[in-house]
């Protein structure tokens, strides 16, 4: 009768994927936690250690789709463990940092790495889950960067205060370096190459699903001749409109908190960090509840993705309903429903690669997405800045970043189409 019990490898590669995510997001922290430490020691500017931040995103936005490509191209096995095996190096190796020009380097060595973190998740899900677990996987690993988000700063803050901020880059560094080593060791390619995956687990994952074409790697279309498919556009326009919302929140949230909302340092952590616990529950649970109605036959794909995506965007837009409140706490409130609203779309849209990508190209179709929607996060805290200059207030931000996510709503209702895998001999949508 054992034979009949089925394995659950597939979940610990799961957890694996989350703790990259965990770590990706810490990593990218410790620089904003000891920036008053590492500009006094060196001299620096306002404007030098605002270039740092942002030196990050850079490497990281213009490699998504080169990124895929070598996931999809040469496999996410090798392809992620040596992004974070590389941003964890980079992460260590900021401490030896001797001035603004070598910290530059080392922020975009950084986000070379960090590159190719979603895009391989995005394909390891494809190949190692069946569409009904999908939603739940993808909430589940981006989960981690909420997770991150939210404990990052008090444990690197006492990290700091305990070893200096040298010491702490190189502790911080050393978790992914662990991470590498375990997943080289433990990952396969494919659920097929695992020994601890049994005859049912396999049959189980593979079931309703076209199996990536084992042992081969050559991709169908070149990546840019995805753009002649409507669907792709809508997924990357939805969620450029997501992550400009997404970043005010890890951007411009204190100063709102503090300024608009009169808080001080202690009650501004505490309130910063709500928003983030409830949208990693939020995510976690959107995935799950989704795939049950979609793996129980309530909706089809196309219906419960696009439902998910619609509550979510709903939820997010209480972001302009927050703008108009007295209260403090109320704010906060809505507040955490926006931000939860956010990771309830996020949980399909980094479950729709997986839906719609051609064979042996999910990661280049998850970097696609990822690259637009990074520019929603390097435009939108610039946007609010001006905005916030401009009008001495934080509510004409606040409203235009709910404007926006009405257009994502559009978007996804009329734009995104069936949801289905594309195919190369399928007719294509024109954008012209």
């Amino acid at each position: 009768m054992e034979n009949n019990k089925r394995s659950n490898v597939r979940w610990i590669v799961a957890g694996l994927m989350w703790a990259a995510i965990a770590i990706n997001y810490i990593d990218r922290t410790v620089l904003s936690a000891s920036a008053t430490q590492i500009t006094k020691q060196y001299g620096l500017t306002s404007a030098q250690m605002g270039i740092l931040m942002s030196g990050f995103f850079w490497s990281y936005a213009l490699l998504q789709i080169p990124a895929g490509w070598f996931a999809d191209k040469f496999g996410q096995k090798k392809t992620l463990g040596f992004a974070v095996g590389w941003w964890s190096v980079m992460t260590a190796a900021t401490g030896l940092g001797v001035g603004f020009k070598s910290l530059l380097g080392l922020r975009v060595g950084l986000g070379v790495g960090e590159a190719g973190a979603y895009p391989s998740n995005a394909g390891i899900t494809a190949k190692w889950f069946p569409k009904k677990e999908r939603a739940t996987v993808s909430g589940l690993f981006d989960s981690g960067s909420k997770f991150g988000g939210a404990v990052a700063m008090p444990l690197i803050t006492w990290l700091i205060v305990s070893y200096g901020w040298k010491m702490t880059f190189a502790i911080i560094g050393s978790l992914g370096i662990v991470w590498t080593v375990i997943w080289l060791l433990y990952f396969k390619e494919t659920p097929k190459e695992h020994k601890g995956v049994n005859e049912v687990e396999l049959n189980y994952i593979y079931e309703g699903m076209d199996k990536e074409e084992e042992g081969k790697k050559e991709l169908p279309m070149k990546w840019y001749e995805l753009l002649k498919y409507k669907n792709i556009w809508a997924m990357c326009i939805g969620f450029f409109m997501i992550n400009y919302n997404s970043y005010f929140f890890i951007t411009w949230l204190p100063t709102y908190l503090v300024k608009e909302r009169g808080m001080n340092l202690m009650q501004m952590g505490f309130a910063a960090s709500l928003p983030l616990i409830c949208a990693m529950i939020a995510e976690v649970a959107a995935g799950w509840a989704s795939d049950k109605v979609y793996s129980k036959g309530m909706l089809s794909l196309t219906a419960t993705r696009k439902l998910f995506l619609i509550i979510g965007l709903l939820m997010a837009s209480f972001i302009g309903v927050a703008a108009f409140t007295h209260s403090a706490a109320l704010a906060v409130a809505l507040l955490c429903i926006a931000k939860s609203g956010n990771t309830i779309a996020a949980s399909q849209v980094w479950a729709l690669p997986g839906d719609v990508a051609p064979k042996n190209m999910t990661s280049i179709v998850a970097g696609m997405q990822n690259t637009v929607s990074n520019m929603g996060g390097v435009v939108g805290p610039i946007i609010t800045g001006f905005i916030v200059t401009a009008t001495g207030s934080f509510v004409p931000a606040l409203l235009f970043s709910a404007g926006l996510i009405v257009l994502g709503i559009i978007n996804y209702v009329f734009l995104l189409g069936k949801v289905e895998r594309i195919e190369p001999k399928d007719q294509a949508y024109t954008v012209a």
